[in-house]
């Protein structure tokens, strides 16, 4: 009986948890090698001349990482209103010039599916976990940031 209880408790609480990013935070560190030529995460990260440090991307407002010169294109979909999140990562992931048509990101985008959800998994991992929770079930994040972002 107490092995039957506390298998349903288990999966209740299985359940009650927001599902992450569907990728593979693993992978997606491997595939981010591609993008360490111009972006930086983590504890010692910092802006580069040719990218904004991407740590707290999910829930930050496009082009407003302090101190990083932004294009005008990027700088004015932030002022639209765009926040990185799962969705808005996964499309600019895959055409960055098409999505936010005549930003500076040289990066022609990562095809594969798969590999934009690992990449996003492993970016979550240095995004305030709030934005993270939010961004999955569709809410406001607590105390959400204004002031960050990414050209890409």
């Amino acid at each position: 009986m107490f092995k039957r209880s506390f298998i349903g408790v288990v999966a209740l609480a299985a359940l009650a948890t927001p599902a992450l990013a569907a990728g593979d935070a693993d992978k997606g560190e491997k595939v981010f090698k591609k993008c360490q030529a111009c972006h930086q995460v983590g504890d010692d990260a910092r802006s580069t001349p040719t990218g904004p440090v991407l740590n707290d991307i999910i829930g930050r407002t496009a082009g407003t990482v302090e101190g990083f010169k932004y294009s005008a294109a990027m700088t004015e979909a932030g002022e639209e209103g765009m926040v990185w999140n799962d969705e808005h990562l996964h499309e600019y992931l895959a055409d960055p010039k098409g999505y936010v048509p005549k930003n500076r990101m040289a990066f022609a985008g990562l095809k594969k599916e798969e590999d934009r959800d690992d990449v996003i998994a492993y970016l979550e991992q240095f995004s305030d976990p709030a934005a993270v929770k939010a961004d999955h079930s569709g809410d406001e994040p607590d105390g959400a940031d204004d002031n960050s972002d990414s050209e890409e």
